[in-house]
């Protein structure tokens, strides 16, 4: 196989210039939001010295996007998408300059910094399911899983790099400077959706209010693939999200050394990395269901194989391999959404998604932690890897549309049944 084709696929870059200007726009602001996520985090930390506070800011970022986004995903499925992503990215730039503001000004309450990183997330809860449709509209079928793949890899590279361009800015320049370098990331994301045509819903608009909600709600547990997609990754996130065991099981099994739990999240991350950077046979196959399902399972295995082992390099390795399989898995779950979903059900399928994955890993977190609390951090870790392999196995069992479901578009595929 040539390595053309064995790297991400990049047919989108070279044939939708709009794609290629909305994909820098976004790139960039992805970078300038984890450069506000950890600044906030320096500024409350530097404000208060207080744990309380600093969980405080992940409660601000969170909570607007599981309360509005569904309520957001109506009105999205009733306007021109393009029009409410540009208001909602014009909403998060004022919000950052306000940070900025306050940063220069000084003598801001943490309340009052906190509110603003709520509003800034409430705007982002309107803008992500308008955002939601820009790949599938753009792109012809066969290309979505590439387009989508395309917008995973710049985030996680942005993910890799935010914060450490946070950490020079902040030692070199301080606190504001950071967030007037968000403000502006935002400017190139309004440019890159600007030049947009207009994308009204295809079909029938939502409903007003709770009955548009509704509408979306029946969908989601109606339509047997997208459904079985959403309760797989809510089976591999809640039942195995691993993140808040790892000081216990660093303090556990490798002596508590600073430098083994930094490596845990950098090794989910470079695994997930180099899974997107060449996952260009797997977005070309056009079959995500199984690839969905099996990445699920293996990242429910690793993290199990990651509980039971006692040598640091074998465990990062396993970390690698889950973190190659949640990438995977992310990029297949997307990939049948976007286009097993009516667009004008889009929107509100989209904030569902968000919802799910908002939602989904700090339950996941919370159960790591009362499981570990009664038993131990490694029991914690195998016992929501097997878990989650039994749910995934169960999903397959029971959803065999899942098992067979091809990219809509790329191929033959039998209808997946409307109503359970």
């Amino acid at each position: 196989m040539r390595l053309s084709r064995t790297l991400l696929d990049v047919r989108p870059l070279r044939t939708s210039p709009v794609f290629r200007r909305l994909l820098i726009g976004r790139t960039v602001s992805t970078l300038g939001g984890f450069m506000t996520m950890v600044t906030v985090m320096y500024q409350v930390w530097d404000m208060t010295h207080s744990t309380v506070w600093s969980g405080a800011v992940g409660l601000a970022q969170a909570l607007p996007l599981v309360v509005v986004g569904l309520a957001a995903g109506a009105w999205v499925d009733r306007s021109d998408r393009r029009r409410v992503f540009l208001y909602a990215t014009v909403g998060q730039a004022v919000c950052s300059l306000l940070l900025a503001v306050q940063a220069f000004a000084g003598h801001v309450p943490v309340a009052g910094i906190l509110a603003l990183v709520a509003a800034q997330s409430a705007f982002g809860a309107v803008g992500a399911p308008a955002a939601g449709v820009f790949v599938p509209r753009l792109l012809p079928k066969d290309q979505v899983a590439a387009g989508l793949a395309l917008n995973q890899a710049t985030g996680q590279a942005m993910m890799l790099l935010g914060p450490a361009v946070a950490g020079v800015v902040l030692g070199w320049w301080g606190v504001g400077v950071c967030y007037l370098l968000d403000a502006f990331t935002f400017c190139l994301s309004f440019y890159g959706a600007f030049g947009l045509p207009k994308l009204p819903p295809e079909g029938e608009r939502s409903r007003p209010g709770l009955g548009g909600v509704m509408d979306g709600l029946r969908f989601l547990t109606g339509h047997r693939v997208v459904r079985g997609a959403l309760i797989t990754d809510l089976a591999a996130t809640v039942l195995a999200m691993p993140v808040s065991l790892f000081p216990l099981v660093n303090a556990e099994r490798f002596g508590g050394n600073p430098r083994t739990l930094g490596l845990f999240l950098t090794a989910l991350a470079v695994g997930g990395v180099a899974a997107t950077a060449f996952s260009g046979p797997l977005t070309r196959l056009g079959r995500p269901g199984p690839v969905m399902l099996c990445a699920s399972a293996v990242w429910g295995v690793g993290l199990a194989l990651f509980g039971l082992t006692t040598s640091a390099w074998a465990g990062l390795a396993a970390l690698a391999v889950a973190g190659a399989a949640d990438a995977l898995a992310v990029l297949s779950r997307t990939t049948i959404i976007q286009t097993h979903t009516p667009d004008a059900l889009l929107g509100r399928v989209t904030a569902a998604e968000l919802v799910v994955g908002q939602a989904g890993p700090h339950l996941g977190n919370l159960r790591g932690g009362l499981v570990a609390g009664w038993t131990s951090g490694a029991t914690a870790l195998v016992s929501g890897g097997l878990l989650c392999l039994a749910a995934v196995t169960s999903v397959a069992a029971t959803t065999p549309e899942l098992r067979g479901t091809r990219q809509a578009g790329t191929g033959p595929e039998a209808p997946a049944p409307a109503e359970a």
